[in-house]
């Protein structure tokens, strides 16, 4: 999409070719449009504690809750791999290989709904799903209940999470639920930029700021602080899975329509798209470059970019000023 701001026409052109330096008010308004919020949200009824993330934490990473006793959250979204797993597919509990890839949980706070499909309509009941799913963690939520119950370490803590209430899945899906809106992805030498700092950037990526939000036109979809609108679409790749398609049943459009992923620390998360099909950035920009696959679902954001590989390597350089400076930290609402 090759949108030109009222006025700057000729100037945005002239700013894509060439140095797009940040001292014009063009580029400063669109860095505007990427300014990180200050706060997590959360819901009325279930507010972020420190006791409650305390207990998510350790639920996140207990491996009793799969069934062989050797799984956990923290198997599929490892956090020394930008919480997920580094493979093309997910793999259950059992072994079995899943048809999808690990989604990132980095800035999930800000994410409705989820899953690759968008089945969850929230967190929680994200965190509800791979439990007792026979091909992921294959527990029962009564067993897990119990198995909390029993251990005095968990019953303090729920205790001490919500007092006078009594265990139930509802209260374990809610803890895991707060310490998953806590993984909030630290800042990067793009956000530096945001803030004024025009050293942080190279040039290249500067251009390739420009390229994503003009002559490319990523940011059709992958807009705001998380680089991701959390909308559906069918981008062409083959395969038969329906994605969104399948929940929801009466929009044709949807078919083989999968979420648009977060862009932060994009460049340590390969392999990329819903099944991993591609191995790194220059793949991904030379399939959005070449688009094949004219299903009557395809997104009409989908069409041949025409980049030049100088172009190419300057959008690449900037998704590389997204991925964070320091390691991934949770953190605790302000």
């Amino acid at each position: 999409m090759f949108a030109l701001l009222s006025g700057f026409g000729s100037f945005v052109l002239v700013l894509a070719a060439a140095d797009s330096r940040a001292s014009n008010s063009v580029f400063a308004k669109m860095l505007a449009s990427y300014v990180r919020p200050t706060s997590i949200p959360a819901p009325a009824d279930n507010p972020i504690t420190p006791a409650k993330v305390a207990l998510g934490r350790s639920l996140f990473f207990e491996t009793r809750l799969s069934k062989s006793g050797k799984t956990s959250c923290a198997s599929c979204h490892n956090p020394t791999l930008e919480w997920q797993d580094g493979r093309p597919l997910a793999v259950g509990d059992g072994g079995t290989v899943l048809k999808r890839r690990t989604p990132t949980i980095l800035n999930v706070a800000w994410v409705e709904p989820l899953l690759w499909d968008g089945r969850a309509p929230s967190l929680e009941e994200q965190a509800r799903a791979p439990l007792d799913n026979p091909l992921e963690m294959d527990m029962p939520h009564g067993a897990l209940v119990a198995l909390v119950k029993r251990d005095p370490a968990y019953s303090k803590a729920f205790a001490e999470a919500y007092p006078g209430k009594a265990v139930d899945i509802g209260l374990l899906l809610g803890a895991i639920a707060s310490f998953e809106r806590t993984v909030v992805s630290p800042t990067t030498a793009f956000d530096r930029r945001v803030a004024g700092d025009r050293s942080a950037m190279t040039t290249a990526a500067e251009r390739g700021f420009v390229l994503f939000n003009r002559k490319a036109g990523c940011a059709s979809c992958h807009s705001g602080w998380r680089f991701t609108d959390d909308g559906f679409r069918d981008i062409g790749l083959p395969g038969t899975d329906l994605g969104r398609g399948k929940v929801v049943r009466d929009f044709p459009i949807l078919q083989h329509s999968f979420k648009t992923p977060t862009l932060r620390n994009i460049a340590n998360r390969a392999p990329y798209m819903h099944d991993g099909s591609l191995k790194d950035l220059a793949a991904v920009v030379d399939f959005y470059d070449m688009p094949t696959n004219r299903r009557r679902s395809i997104s009409p954001e989908i069409k041949r970019l025409g980049l030049t590989r100088s172009e190419k390597s300057d959008l690449i350089a900037f998704l590389n000023s997204l991925n964070s400076e320091t390691k991934t930290e949770t953190k605790q609402p302000d």
